[in-house]
């Protein structure tokens, strides 16, 4: 069996009295593909959120290779590094050209060599069809084409699991696919990720677990098929009632 990355126990997270995740337990596996799917509201983004420290949670634990995610210690920025998290409005810096933007962090954060970053980040521009546009602002590009930079700077970074929060969510339809081809690749690749996603087709091929959240709670998990044909709860079924499925090729 596969070795377990990321551990999560008893989760919590509150804003003032409002409680948006209570008890989460997950573990993600390396290799694994976890999809996780759910209403508007009901908490999704802010787990992502937990994992990558950006949020303090009020209850529970989160370990990442046996290291416990505590924004206040002082190893937090070391185990983000290794964290790759593709949001759902890019984070481009919009006075930097596309290579700039990918070079930034493996080289200041990371301190590696400028020359070979670049040649990496060549080979990745090109695998995601925008080796023409290395030297483009975010300003001149599409929201496709921007969310496959995003994706190609967390993936120089060399991160153990990739976080991916809703990236379709602000594309026009027609760029929708180019961005989900670029995950299926990662997924055949073998990458470890965590997927939040209201793409049903996509999460039915891509995922090798569903994971369901209602309210704040995980209400049914299961690998896609089952979950798809045959979901367990009412709410589960209800949810999925509003959406048409067809074969993604």
């Amino acid at each position: 069996m596969s070795q377990e990355l990321l551990k999560i126990e008893n989760l919590t997270k509150r804003y003032d009295d409002n409680t948006v995740l209570q008890s989460i337990n997950m573990t993600v596996r390396q290799g694994e593909v976890v999809v996780i799917i759910g209403p508007s509201g009901c908490g999704k983004s802010t787990f992502l959120r937990c994992i990558n420290g950006l949020e303090p949670i009020q209850e529970g634990t989160i370990s990442f290779e046996g290291e416990l995610i505590d924004r206040k210690s002082k190893n937090i920025a070391e185990i983000r590094q290794k964290i790759g998290m593709v949001f759902q409005n890019y984070e481009l810096f919009p006075h930097l050209t596309v290579m700039d933007n990918i070079l930034l962090a493996p080289t200041k954060v990371q301190k590696r060599n400028k020359e070979e970053v670049k040649k990496e980040a060549e080979e990745l521009l090109e695998k995601v069809g925008l080796s023409e546009k290395s030297n483009s602002y975010p300003r001149q590009l599409s929201g496709g084409q921007k969310q496959r930079v995003a994706i190609v700077r967390a993936l120089c970074m060399h991160p153990d699991i990739l976080l991916f929060d809703e990236v379709t969510a602000a594309l026009d339809p027609e760029m929708v696919r180019e961005v989900l081809d670029v995950m299926l690749g990662l997924a055949k690749q073998g990458r470890t990720m965590l997927i939040v996603t209201h793409e049903m087709q996509f999460a039915r091929a891509v995922a090798d677990r569903i994971v369901f959240f209602d309210g704040g709670h995980i209400v049914e998990e299961g690998k896609p098929e089952e979950f798809f044909t045959n979901p367990k709860t009412e709410r589960a079924k209800k949810f999925l009632d509003i959406f048409e499925f067809d074969s993604i090729k």
